[in-house]
């Protein structure tokens, strides 16, 4: 590897993150720093060699997206006098220029991770730089954790985060080492001038269909006028236009270009090929006409697109998120960040006083979110679950990350893997997760590559999850039309996927060759294949579209040719609103028509032809139902048996409908309360009692129950006292009357009934209710649960009403009783009101009898 060194001061010349060498050559003495300065500055071009000069391996730098990481390595290897492959290469998906030398490698993050599968120990590596940290993409966070454990083995691995806005602390106590944070660089410069223009649209931005085509028309109008009025001024200028996604950017795009045929109009987003893109971030010569790019959050700040002096801005932006009633995920249209609007703002002001007009109000623009939302709090966790189990870190078990994983996300995605044979019950990867891990792209993906090379042949298949692992968009939500003009070269996006397909084959398993000529019809085989959770069967049909219900048990609208399908392979649904979700609160983005027989080749484990239950005015009404998941095939009435799969259905149906199907007595009741008491005091063995709990393990309580009910038993007569009583552990039942007893002795005589608190309400205490004239004298409170639980007292008066609530006998009769004596003595006259509680009898009948006694 060539190790000759890169000349600082000529790559720094005139970048104002130069100035900030010398902190840094000193803070990369720990080993790992955090390095924060603004947009241009400089420091994704001057760091990178910095280390390189340090080390003799080679130092790797990710980008979040493709885009960046190629423009990054071509401005580096132009600035250094070198071709981009040689000293300075980058690695993206489906392209690398990178020699057996190169010092200085830049990747997406999505590349790091899969070599750090192949190479823990990333062999020749002396440095890893993570740019764009504040964007809090997935990718990076996890690799965040992941060198964190590589560095504990190879100290001599040096670590870099950077970003332009950055919570500095936090990443610095992650990276950190010896329980002492990262040292912190920080770079500022004098900000140029920015001027801040409102534009709020007389049209509303969203609707329930997304972005309405009056903002549309309202952005596209503001940046024609606002851009022609700048050109005049400046005709070396630019203008960049922020939209939320890839639709909105040509929607805008064309209305400009509309309006006026004086400038040229630009697109930049992930969806267009490599060359285009790098054509926009190259610039414009000076013979060229003044340009109007529009872009997504791409040039928010992992790129800089040079000659821009005005911003006009959306504040929109497409994030993706979580649904976790319905099971789904998605990209989700809504208001840019105020930190991620001011990073779009300072691309106006790079290399001169800007403009940022934007286009809502200034009230609008305070209400929105402070920072975007961290991707790993909102996103689909499938991929990188899988990830984490071939590390041997399953669910990010013992990884310093900067958030922990969602709980009911990490849950879903575990429970996809499971499916899919990835992981074991203790969430380990077994042999196929390491297979499908190897594969690049989503696990289902890999699954549908794998599967269906045996069923369609690998080109078919590979074809497939290539469209759908790609961004191309698809008409009408139609796969094997999408398929077809792929296919022919009919779409811009056809050069990607073609290479795309190329990669995909080299991953795709040695299977025997499947059918010689597969069909249209066979697309929705693949995508059934990746999502047989997705299988969507129509239930209605109207003039406007029809619904599907998902084998998942979500219900969602689609309109267009999907609409005629009797059965769906569904490979994107999302939440939605207006008449294409048709009432559902969801609408299918893409899909493609499957047969029942495919439905049974792709979703057999889904496949269900049981006995199942429900209650009908409290009584089991049986039917057999033949299922692929949520979606009922067929169903016939039967009668159910214990013996045969009724008990089963029983206990579905119980878990379906909850614990509210019986009536419960007040011994049950009772029974109940009691134990959850000692679960909350106590925990193991006194059982949980909750809802949930219970509903868990309906077969160790309720058995015999359950067999009764399939036999045709009323709910209501099913007596859940015994039922309980097999929840009681040996030999600590013994003891449950004395920590939790039914009834308490008063210094009366009395027994009085303990009222123990309801489960929903945990802070409760148990009540004993009780004439006052019985407790006379009575100083020590009870206490329950072995002395941890005192008794909390409503002391009444002889016509069984409140006098008082207390926990404290002794300071009752010191001070509060003397009060009540004195209002209730008159009142109740026949009944002992004794000046001196201490020395009275306690009694629970009036002054005659108990004179008689």
């Amino acid at each position: 590897m060539s190790t000759s060194a890169f000349d600082i001061a000529a790559i720094g010349d005139g970048l104002a993150f130069a100035a900030a060498l010398g902190d840094l050559d000193a803070a990369l003495e720990s080993s790992a720093v955090v390095v924060s300065a603004p947009p241009g500055t400089g420091k994704t071009t001057l760091v990178p060699p910095v280390l390189a000069n340090r080390s003799t391996g080679r130092v790797i730098v990710t980008q979040p997206r493709r885009v960046a990481a190629r423009a990054a390595a071509r401005r580096l290897a132009q600035l250094d006098g070198s071709a981009v492959g040689t000293r300075i290469g980058f690695t993206v998906r489906g392209e690398r220029q990178v020699a057996s030398d190169t010092r200085i490698e830049f990747v997406t993050a999505g590349v790091l991770l899969r070599r750090l599968l192949s190479d823990p120990g990333l062999d020749g590596v002396d440095a890893v730089i993570l740019d764009e940290v504040h964007e809090r993409a997935l990718e990076t966070d996890l690799l965040i954790g992941l060198l964190g454990e590589v560095r504990e083995l190879r100290d001599d691995l040096a670590l870099v985060a950077m970003s332009a806005t950055l919570d500095a602390e936090k990443v610095a106590a992650v990276i950190g080492a010896d329980a002492a944070p990262a040292p912190i660089v920080t770079q500022t410069v004098p900000q140029h001038p920015l001027e801040e223009r409102w534009a709020p649209s007389p049209a509303p931005r969203l609707d329930e269909r997304g972005v309405t085509r009056g903002f549309l028309d309202h952005v596209a109008g503001v940046a024609a006028s606002a851009g022609l009025d700048l050109f005049r001024a400046d005709p070396d200028a630019d203008v960049l236009v922020f939209a939320p996604g890839a639709r909105e950017v040509s929607e805008i795009a064309r209305r400009i270009q509309q309006i006026s045929d004086e400038v040229d109009v630009r697109e930049l987003h992930g969806q267009m090929p490599a060359a285009a893109q790098d054509a926009v971030i190259r610039g414009r010569s000076v013979h060229e006409p003044p340009r109007i790019m529009v872009t997504t959050s791409l040039a928010e700040s992992s790129l800089t697109v040079p000659g821009v002096r005005l911003v006009v801005d959306t504040c929109l932006s497409r994030y993706p998120q979580r649904d976790a009633a319905r099971g789904m995920s998605g990209l989700v249209t809504g208001p840019t960040s105020r930190a991620s609007a001011v990073q779009r703002a300072g691309r106006a002001t790079r290399l001169g006083p800007g403009t940022v007009i934007r286009c809502v109000d200034e009230r609008t623009f305070a209400a929105a979110p402070a920072r975007p939302t961290p991707e790993i709090a909102t996103t689909d966790l499938t991929d990188a679950a899988l990830l984490l189990a071939c590390w041997g870190a399953p669910g990010g078990a013992g990884l310093c990350l900067l958030d922990p994983m969602p709980a009911d996300n990490l849950r879903d995605a575990l429970s996809v893997l499971r499916g899919l044979g990835a992981i074991d019950d203790d969430g380990r990867a077994t042999a196929e997760g390491h297979e499908l891990a190897r594969v690049p792209a989503d696990p289902r993906l890999g699954r549908a590559l794998r599967d269906g090379s045996a069923l369609v042949g690998a080109r078919f298949a590979a074809e497939v999850v290539a469209l759908l692992s790609g961004e191309a968009r698809i008409a009408d939500g139609d796969i094997g039309s999408a398929l077809v003009a792929m296919r022919n070269g009919r779409t811009p996006d056809s050069r990607s996927w073609t290479q795309e397909v190329t990669r995909l084959l080299r991953s795709a398993p040695a299977a025997p060759a499947g059918p010689t000529a597969p069909t249209t019809d066979d697309v929705g085989l693949v995508v059934a294949l990746a999502f047989p959770d997705r299988i969507a069967r129509r239930v209605d049909r109207s003039a406007h579209g029809a619904t599907f219900l998902l084998a998942s048990g979500t219900r969602a609208g689609v309109s267009g040719p999907l609409a005629d399908a009797e059965w769906l392979a569904v490979a994107d649904v999302s939440r939605a609103q207006g008449r294409a979700a048709g009432g559902t609160g969801a609408v299918i983005r893409a899909g493609a028509a499957i047969s029942e027989e495919q439905v049974e080749q792709a979703a057999g484990h889904l496949i269900t032809d049981r006995t199942e239950a429900d209650f009908v005015d409290g009584r089991v009404i049986a039917r057999r139902e033949r299922r692929v998941g949520a979606i009922v095939r067929s169903s016939v009435p039967v009668r159910a048996q214990a013996g045969d799969g009724g008990h089963d259905a029983v206990r579905r149906a119980i878990e379906q409908k909850g614990l509210g199907v019986f009536t419960w007595s007040d011994a049950a009741d009772e029974l109940r309360r009691r134990l959850a008491l000692l679960h909350r005091e106590l925990g193991a063995p006194w059982p949980d009692v909750s809802d949930a709990a219970l509903l868990d393990d309906l077969d160790t309580w309720l058995g015999p129950e359950l067999d009764s009910l399939a036999s045709g038993a009323p709910a209501a007569r099913i007596d859940l006292t015994p039922a309980l009583r097999r929840l009681l552990p040996w030999p600590a039942a013994s003891e449950l009357d004395a920590l939790v007893p039914e009834r308490l002795e008063v210094p009366s005589g009395s027994r009085v009934r303990v009222v123990y608190p309801p489960l929903d309400d945990p802070a409760a205490r148990p009540v004993v209710a009780v004439k006052l004239q019985e407790c006379f004298g009575w100083a020590e409170t009870p206490r329950l649960v072995g002395g941890r639980v005192p008794v909390l007292f409503h002391l009444l008066s002889p016509a069984g009403r409140p006098l008082a609530v207390t926990d404290d006998l002794a300071s009752f009769w010191s001070g509060p009783y003397a009060q009540v004596r004195a209002e209730m003595r008159g009142r109740y006259p026949k009944h002992p009101w004794p000046e001196d509680p201490w020395d009275a009898v306690p009694t629970r009948h009036t002054k005659s009898r108990a004179g008689r006694e």
